[in-house]
């Protein structure tokens, strides 16, 4: 018996040996496959990146792609920038206690336990890996989505996979659980562009989360596994399978009772997503300017005068960049951007365009009408830009050219105040100035075909007389005249331009609508230029401010110099080309500028409230009969003037100084 016990203690110990043995050399030949076949250089290059990725990261990183949102001057929202993430972020706290419930059930039993990854679900995925020869199944944490969806790609690769597995490790040492749960449910993705629990609980359902039923949280809980196939608005059966596969877990797991979860199996839902209003015009000028005011953060320079094409190249090409980057931003920051647009003035300012021009229904090609306009209204206390249309309402879909801004056409005798009749009246010309009104030898002629001889400044002016303002801008010299457009950074100006046709507009490129509003609102300022935008505030989510529009004034014109082509402008209105445009309950100046054959026609005009300019005219130039600064542009410009100054006092305008008082020494 005891050399039966003892033979079977060395079987039993041969074996013991054995089995060390070959585990040892299990261990060894995985180490030398791993070394030599080189997957140890790749996963401990992964293992490093995983590190050096957490470590960098702060709780900012999982808020980096935030919804920004955009408010009128009233403070009421007017759209959200959804960019590749739409995130509302909500702190743990805010968080409904049923939805961590919920998403933990489902998802993560062991959430509160492990340390980012789950050794079981691992040897899952490996198994199909093997069997498959590619990732087919996750076993994922809730740690490890977080770090897929924050730091990686979705592609399914073994690298990828361990280098998930390396960062939920790294989440788990750096950060709380409290806080993995936090960053994750307002990082997954919910399907239809929805990233967040918040998101998603507006996208479906147009309320807070705070909001929902407990059936609609674990409805919006079954999204996140499969959003393809649990995809609420398409899949709904599916959808509400797993939503009840959740409030079983839920039961199980004693996060509630029988009753609730009966009650929940039993909640009918009822989809109610939000009908996105887009407000075209206003929006790409919005973000337009918005990017622009980054850019100025970051200390950009912006220039619109370049010594050689080499330098605008150049400067273009660093413009395009940053302005990529700052847009970019605009829909990942989670900025608040506060705008001084007013959208029941938009509304009036569109729909008088739209009746203006209905009779017009000619398309082209991609169905967008022929003739268009565009009209910008800004604010001349601030000098901020109120109301932006470019161009008529179609109902499009996407966005579409915004002619306000970026149209450049031909201004016509619109722009004679600005670079030829105030720059001279500076100049020691007055309204009553004797001029001269007649036909000039290889010069312009007057659209009328009148010319009257000896007249003054004032009625030169008033009737658009072609002749004098071409004599002025050559006494003054097109080089003077036109740095009065360049301190204003007119953008489209070009050498060419300096010459004697710039008098009448008749530039190599144009102006733009905004341009023009910009350039008349110094005239009502006293001479001072604001550069227009419609941005006062931007602050980031939580209130801070990061930018604020400084309403910094350039003097460009001299102050009595101004104030005498506003008294001017006045009578183009009661006795010029713009007779009958004068507004009933305030006093009110403008100008009527039409090119050669009728292809464009504007009317820019100002009370001491607001400023307004209005363009006409076909998107390919053509002639369009009948059409002058007084007719369409005109009627536009009276139509929304006279509304929108239906409840506001008569404000005179400020009166200048004549050479008689000048001479006692009377400033303005």
């Amino acid at each position: 018996m005891k050399k039966r016990k003892k033979k079977k203690q060395r079987r039993g110990f041969r074996i013991f040996v054995s089995i060390q043995l070959f585990l040892m050399l299990l261990v060894l030949g995985g180490v030398a496959f791993y070394y030599l076949s080189g997957y140890g250089g790749k996963i401990s290059a992964l293992q490093s990146e995983a590190r050096l990725m957490v470590g960098n990261s702060s709780p900012k990183t999982f808020r980096a792609a935030e919804t920004s949102l955009v408010f009128d001057d009233n403070g009421n929202q007017i759209t959200a920038l959804r960019g590749e993430k739409d995130v509302y972020y909500l702190s743990y706290e805010e968080i409904p206690a049923y939805v961590k419930a919920a998403i933990i059930s489902i998802e993560d039993k062991k959430f509160e336990t492990h340390h980012g990854y789950d050794l079981k679900g691992i040897l899952r995925a490996l198994k199909v890996l093997w069997e498959n020869g590619e990732v087919t199944q996750g076993g994922s944490t809730i740690t490890q989505q977080l770090a897929r969806n924050v730091f990686l790609t979705q592609e399914r690769t073994w690298q990828r996979k361990v280098e998930e597995i390396f960062i939920a490790v790294e989440l788990e040492k750096k950060y709380s659980k409290t806080q993995i749960l936090e960053f994750y449910l307002n990082n997954i993705y919910f399907g239809n562009g929805y990233y967040g629990i918040q998101a998603a609980s507006k996208g479906y359902f147009n309320k807070d989360v705070q909001a929902l039923s407990l059936s609609e949280i674990a409805f919006l809980c079954a999204v996140p596994n499969n959003p393809s196939l649990y995809d609420p608005v398409e899949h709904m059966d599916q959808a509400l399978g797993r939503r009840d596969r959740i409030l079983k877990q839920m039961h199980e797991d004693g996060k509630i009772s029988m009753g609730t979860y009966q009650e929940a199996v039993n909640t009918q839902i009822v989809l109610n997503r939000p009908q996105r209003t887009k407000y075209d015009y206003v929006e790409t000028y919005t973000y337009y300017c918005a990017a622009r005011a980054l850019m100025e953060l970051q200390g950009f320079q912006f220039q619109t005068e370049f010594a050689t094409p080499e330098e605008q190249a150049k400067y273009q090409e660093s413009y395009d960049a940053l302005y990529s980057e700052c847009q970019k931003s605009l829909y990942q920051k989670g900025y608040r951007i506060y705008t001084t647009l007013n959208l029941e003035m938009q509304e009036k300012l569109q729909s008088t365009i739209d009746n203006a021009l209905a009779e017009a229904t000619e398309v082209n090609e991609e169905g967008i009408y022929t003739l268009q306009s565009a009209a910008v209204c800004l604010d001349n206390h601030n000098g901020m830009v109120k109301a932006i249309v470019g161009g008529r309402n179609q109902n499009l879909s996407g966005y579409t050219l915004n002619r306000a801004y970026q149209s450049f056409r031909q201004p016509g005798s619109a722009i004679k105040p600005l670079i030829v009749y105030t720059p001279i009246l500076a100049r020691g010309y007055t309204p009553d100035s004797p001029v001269l009104d007649e036909p000039i030898e290889e010069g312009p002629k007057n659209a009328d075909g009148i010319y009257e001889g000896e007249m003054t400044l004032r009625r030169a002016v008033e009737k658009s007389k072609n002749t004098v303002a071409w004599r002025l801008f050559e006494e003054l010299s097109p080089d003077v005249g036109l740095s009065y457009l360049r301190a204003m950074k007119f953008a489209r100006l070009s050498p060419e331009d300096v010459r004697l046709p710039s008098a009448l507009g008749g530039f190599t490129t144009g102006t733009s609508p905004l341009e023009m509003a910009a350039g008349y609102s110094a005239l009502e300022n006293d001479g001072n230029y604001r550069t227009p935008t419609c941005i006062s505030r931007i602050t980031d989510s939580e209130g801070n401010l990061i930018y604020e529009a400084s309403g910094e004034a350039v003097p460009v014109y001299d102050q009595n110099a101004a104030r005498m082509m506003t008294d001017i402008l006045q009578g183009v209105l009661t006795d010029g080309t713009g007779k009958g445009l004068a507004l009933s309950n305030t006093p009110s100046a403008g100008k009527t500028g039409t090119t050669n054959d009728n292809k464009d026609g504007w009317f820019v005009g100002y009370t001491s409230y607001y400023t307004t300019s209005v363009w006409v005219g076909y998107d390919m130039p053509r002639e369009l009969p009948g059409l002058s600064g007084a007719t369409y542009p005109g009627r536009i410009w009276y139509t929304f003037m006279e509304e929108i100054h239906q409840d506001k006092p008569p404000l005179e305008f400020l009166p200048y100084i004549k050479s008689e008082e000048k001479a006692a020494g009377l400033d303005p």
